[in-house]
């Protein structure tokens, strides 16, 4: 395959993948409701599902996505990397500052991809916003065994 071809195909594959982030990120958040807005909207809990498959695993085949055109945009960049290299010299003509320049723009993706490793999350044992929701289990025979707290 020639690489006008190949740029294409992974030019095609990379917006498919993009859209589908974009869609599956809308699904996740607008469609499958969190367990809080589920419990707001129909005032019990449920499970919200799309294809057998709740938020959390959509949210998984969201991020397989992303890592997915991560790749082919590596490839991308690979397969355009002279012409980057051109453009970049064009752009910034001192040798020291397109230096200095790539350094930044390398450390800042660096940090920007590592950033949630660092991340230590609150604990709010509570619930959400210190509103009380969660689910306690009882033994007795009520409707069916839970008790949802509000």
């Amino acid at each position: 395959m020639d690489k006008t071809k190949l740029n294409f195909l992974i030019d095609a594959l990379m917006f498919l993948c993009m859209m589908a982030i974009a869609g599956l990120g809308m699904l996740i958040k607008y469609i499958l409701l969190s367990g809080r807005d589920a419990w707001v909207l129909y005032g019990r809990k449920v499970d919200m599902l799309w294809l057998g498959m709740d938020r959390h695993e959509w949210g998984e085949v969201h991020l397989y996505l992303a890592f997915f055109l991560l790749g082919l945009l590596v490839l991308h960049i690979i397969l355009h990397w002279q012409m980057i290299l051109i453009l970049f010299k064009r752009l910034i003509s001192a040798p020291i500052s397109r230096i200095g320049i790539a350094a930044i723009f390398l450390i800042l993706s660096l940090i920007l991809i590592y950033f949630p490793f660092l991340i230590t999350p609150e604990l709010n044992e509570s619930g959400p916003k210190g509103r009380g929701y969660g689910i306690e289990r009882s033994n007795d025979n009520s409707e069916d065994g839970i008790y949802y707290l509000g």
